[in-house]
């Protein structure tokens, strides 16, 4: 009999309660400081990040190679046959790589490790949706078959205070705009199909980037109804205004507001706010 276990990383921003009721195995990335180290999202908040980050920026790793090697031992352990899994893009973190190369250790279990191109809840949404297919019934095959066509129902857009943190992380990708920093530009970054960080569209202003980001959320709501969420690190009350706005669209199905996560935090800065848009089939 087949058991399917769902797997995603830190990153994806689920909650607890879509992590319980779902039963999703979530392997955590961490944030290393020069004297200590945390578990992202375990022991650490975003707010922590960001107030120690005149301080000190710390530097961030995947989950070690140990960890993802046990919980695959206890998925066997705990009679799971299948495993379907999703994380933060492979063009932005080397995690996917980590976990497909663990997945190859264990031939005892079918797996399908999937590039999400995306983060956030961009790869949280595609593994809530291979939950519900779960839920329907539909087989192992036929979810895995379904994964591209759903990564490409969704988008990821948002906009940060300043580059700097993006740059010292490495994670720049193909967003320009570090020169137009002087002239208040601030880019709208999404990520493309091979994964990686590029500007969307370039903006003149804090407040107009956001608005933009309310533009985009009600054009996608013209084409088709949606599930949006808003992301928000170090900026509750831009976030939330901006929240309350794309809730009036009226094609939005669902909605939520949620923190970026601690590892996310440190390689963005204070300043970030986001939209992930899902359209629905």
């Amino acid at each position: 009999m087949r058991k399917i276990a769902l797997i995603t990383d830190s990153t994806s921003d689920l909650s607890k309660e879509e992590i319980e009721n779902n039963n999703i195995y979530v392997l955590p990335l961490r944030i290393i400081y020069k004297d200590r180290e945390y578990i992202d999202r375990i022991n650490i908040t975003p707010d922590e990040v960001y107030n120690n980050l005149d301080k000190e920026v710390p530097s961030t790793s995947l989950p070690s190679m140990e960890d993802i090697d046990k919980l695959f031992t206890r998925l066997e352990e705990e009679g799971y046959t299948h495993v379907i899994g999703t994380c933060i893009s492979s063009g932005l973190s080397g995690t996917f790589n980590s976990i497909n190369l663990v997945s190859e250790q264990h031939p005892k279990i079918i797996s399908h490790i999937f590039d999400s191109h995306s983060l956030t809840l961009g790869t949280g949404a595609i593994i809530l949706e291979c939950a519900k297919l779960m839920t329907e019934g539909k087989s192992y095959e036929d979810i895995v078959a379904k994964l591209p066509s759903i990564r490409n129902r969704i988008k990821v857009y948002y906009v940060v205070d300043t580059l700097n943190y993006l740059i010292k992380g490495g994670r720049i990708g193909k967003v320009s705009g570090t020169i137009g920093e002087f002239f208040k530009i601030k880019p709208i970054i999404s990520i493309d199909e091979e994964g990686i960080y590029y500007t969307y569209e370039k903006v003149r202003g804090r407040n107009q980037s956001i608005l933009r980001l309310l533009d985009i959320a009600r054009a996608a709501d013209v084409d088709s109804s949606s599930k949006i969420w808003v992301l928000q690190g170090g900026a509750i009350d831009e976030g939330r205004k901006l929240y309350e706005d794309i809730l009036r669209l009226p094609n939005v199905i669902k909605g939520d507001f949620r923190d970026i996560s601690p590892v996310m935090g440190v390689h963005t800065g204070p300043g970030l706010i986001g939209i992930v848009i899902m359209r629905q089939e």
